[in-house]
């Protein structure tokens, strides 16, 4: 009976030593956040060099954007496997402790310090020093968001490089008839016509359709305007509108493509840090069963 009570007492027991190193902890996740960075400069120089001011010289944009996000992906899995390594590497034995419950604590070692890393690297880059030093990768997101907005400006942009997005095409519905033999002559600037033609595209524009009413409308202010018989009048609105349903079209597949781009980048970076935070324990893992046989090779 007395021996399975100091059996009991014994199994029941508590360390008076805490069961997480946080000294080894916080060396991990320093040596992470500084392999970020240094890692994060490197990448932000081999990308400004592989690109291009000038048109067909360089890489393109696609594999430039590629290119960054395998980078930072490969970024994100070596610095948690320096700290996963770290973390298990510099922790003290744990004595009379099971062997199941040790992989579990450098486990959790690693685990954590990837954790306290990931925290410093993220307030690192959205404080005003990370602003230099992800500037690298905010240009290259620039360069592919830049591109898909150019591409649905470019086609909406007035030709005068006025502001107005309807110049253009306003521009070109009162274009006037050219006559055989001469060019077409230069025509005066009526604001009130102007404004209400461009209330009826935007009205329109907005709405989806472009109602038969308003076309007739524009194609009677067009040929009272142009010379242009009500046949040709109807004929350039038409094609008018066309463009700009195209223009809108444009657009639209602009955005659905960065829409995409983004939920793309999002989600594998959502795997890039599950990964890393795996590598990160598994690492801890190995690196603390070594840090145990050599101390046990030491004491024999």
């Amino acid at each position: 009976m007395a021996l399975v009570e100091v059996e009991a007492a014994t199994s029941t027991a508590e360390s008076p030593r805490s069961a997480v190193s946080w000294s080894a902890i916080f060396a991990g996740a320093a040596a992470a956040v500084a392999v970020t960075i240094i890692l994060t400069l490197l990448g932000s120089g081999l990308g400004l060099a592989a690109v291009s001011p000038w048109s067909g010289h360089g890489a393109s944009i696609a594999t430039v954007a590629i290119s960054a996000i395998i980078w930072l992906v490969v970024t994100q899995w070596v610095a948690s496997g320096v700290a996963g390594y770290l973390a298990g590497r510099l922790r003290t034995k744990w004595v009379g402790v099971h062997t199941d419950e040790v992989f579990f604590r450098d486990t959790a070692h690693g685990f954590i310090a990837w954790c306290i890393a990931t925290v410093f690297v993220v307030a690192l880059l959205t404080s005003a020093i990370g602003a230099a030093i992800s500037q690298g990768v905010q240009s290259t997101t620039a360069l592919v968001s830049g591109a898909a907005q150019g591409a649905a400006h470019g086609a909406t942009a007035s030709a005068d490089g006025a502001g107005d997005p309807s110049g253009y095409f306003i521009d070109l519905m009162f274009r006037p008839a050219a006559q055989a033999g001469s060019a077409p002559s230069a025509q005066g600037d009526n604001g009130a016509m102007r404004a209400e033609v461009t209330r009826i595209l935007l009205q329109d524009a907005a709405s989806g359709e472009f109602p038969a009413g308003d076309k007739a409308y524009l194609a009677q202010l067009v040929a009272s305007r142009t010379g242009l018989t009500q046949a040709d009048a109807e004929k350039r609105v038409t094609d008018v509108l066309a463009q700009i349903q195209a223009a809108k079209d444009k657009a639209k597949e602009a955005a659905d493509a960065a829409r995409k781009a983004g939920l793309t980048t999002t989600l594998l970076t959502v795997v890039a840090m599950l990964v890393g935070a795996f590598i990160a324990s598994v690492a801890a893992a190995y690196a603390g069963s070594r840090r145990d046989d050599d101390a046990a090779v030491l004491h024999r």
